[in-house]
């Protein structure tokens, strides 16, 4: 009830406000009319006076009267008609085009506003969103509704199986084993027990102590996110904490820290998060395609006009170079790239896409038995990244390395 009484008083005011103006306006209309007429009478006097003191003739006077008098007949009509709008259709007309603009702003509210609901002002809404974030899903209910919807592996041939059940007999009662650990979290992970995975994987953070590295905690996010169907729940949370107070610029780190405030409904915090990890990491970093293809609507959400910088491509330079190249030297071009490729990731590593490249390549070169090699290499630098073997099983189907 309230906000209808300040509402109302508020279009009253706006109302008399309105037509005070357009009094004011007709007001100023009848003013110069009227000294118009008052100055055309002055002039028909100092005439009269002119011809009295000989400095008009009579001829002249009276041509002079008449111009003066039908300049006087113009001014009266136009200061009857301006009274005539003041008391008459011009008022009328500009109180019902402002009655009509309140009257449909009104409607336009109760239609698609909301009467009755209470203010939320931001810091309310800021609250509201913190706790519930405060009170999410923990993992182990995220874990319960994703399990149906998480991927399955291949049937695993029945000795791996027995072996895998021994090693799990064999760790129950050994929590300080961290080799064992690391190979039960792995190959669960391989085996699409993502659950069993994430739960070696705490164990082996507990196990390791004061010599955990922010490695081991963005395995356990990685897994935690996955069995848990993309959520980022408490628990990864606690991880991503982790890793950001021990390594702050780590890529991956920033990259869910985004995701975990675009799920908790701060676009606005998200955004500049992956801006500056957008802007600052290369073209083939395994997070630039799902944040270029996201990062505008956050953007948008956030009240930010963002466009993504183009993606840095061959130079004018390169594509000249390759255009003149012969068939047999654009053959050995694109085998150094490879060879280059595969050097830098036997010493220094590289991220799912790179390794998926470098299978994929091989198979178009028609280097199968190497293809095979990488592949089976990437399987086990991966064994413990679901969505990192889903990347180099793709890469494998697509060098015809399995079916």
């Amino acid at each position: 009830m309230t906000f209808w009484i300040v509402a109302f008083l508020i279009m009253g005011a706006l109302v008399a406000w309105f037509l005070s103006a357009l009094r004011r306006t007709d007001d100023d209309g009848l003013t110069g009319a009227a000294s118009d007429l008052t100055v055309y009478r002055d002039q028909l006097n100092e005439v009269d006076r002119d011809l009295a003191k000989g400095v008009l003739t009579k001829a002249e006077a009276e041509t002079v009267r008449l111009e003066v008098s039908r300049r006087l007949l113009e001014a009266d009509r136009r200061a009857k008609a301006a009274k005539a709008a003041t008391t008459g259709n011009g008022v009328i007309a500009g109180a019902l085009v402002v009655l009509a603009t309140l009257a449909g702003g009104t409607g336009l509210y109760i239609t698609m506003g909301a009467p009755g609901a209470q203010d939320v002002p931001i810091k309310a809404r800021l609250a509201d969103l913190d706790n519930a974030a405060r009170t999410r899903m923990s993992q182990a209910e995220a874990e319960i509704q994703a399990a149906p919807n998480l991927p399955q592996v291949d049937a695993v041939e029945p000795k791996f199986q027995d072996l895998m059940k021994q090693l799990r007999e064999a760790l129950e009662d050994r929590p300080n084993d961290v080799p064992g650990l690391t190979l039960l979290a792995r190959n669960e992970a391989r085996l699409g027990n993502y659950i069993a995975a994430r739960k070696a994987q705490d164990r082996l953070i507990v196990a390791k102590g004061e010599k955990v590295t922010p490695e081991d905690y963005a395995t356990g996010l990685e897994m935690m996110v996955f069995a848990a169907g993309g959520y980022i729940s408490p628990e990864a949370e606690d991880y991503l904490k982790s890793i950001l107070r021990l390594e702050p610029g780590r890529g991956g780190a920033q990259y869910f820290l985004g995701l975990l405030h675009v799920q908790n409904g701060r676009p606005d915090l998200a955004f500049p998060v992956w801006r500056t990890l957008l802007e600052n990491s290369p073209s083939d970093a395994p997070w630039t395609p799902v944040i270029r293809a996201e990062i505008a609507s956050i953007a948008a959400a956030a009240g930010v006009s963002y466009t993504p910088p183009d993606l840095p491509g061959p130079t004018a330079e390169d594509r000249a170079n390759a255009a003149d190249m012969s068939a047999e030297d654009r053959q050995d071009m694109i085998r150094g790239m490879v060879e280059g490729l595969a050097e830098r990731l036997a010493t220094e590593g590289g991220n799912p896409e790179e390794w998926a490249r470098l299978i994929t390549a091989l198979g178009v070169l028609g280097e199968d038995q190497r293809a095979k090699a990488i592949f089976d290499e990437a399987q086990e630098v991966f064994a413990d990244n679901a969505a990192a073997l889903g990347t180099i099983m793709n890469a494998g189907q697509s060098a015809g390395l399995i079916e």
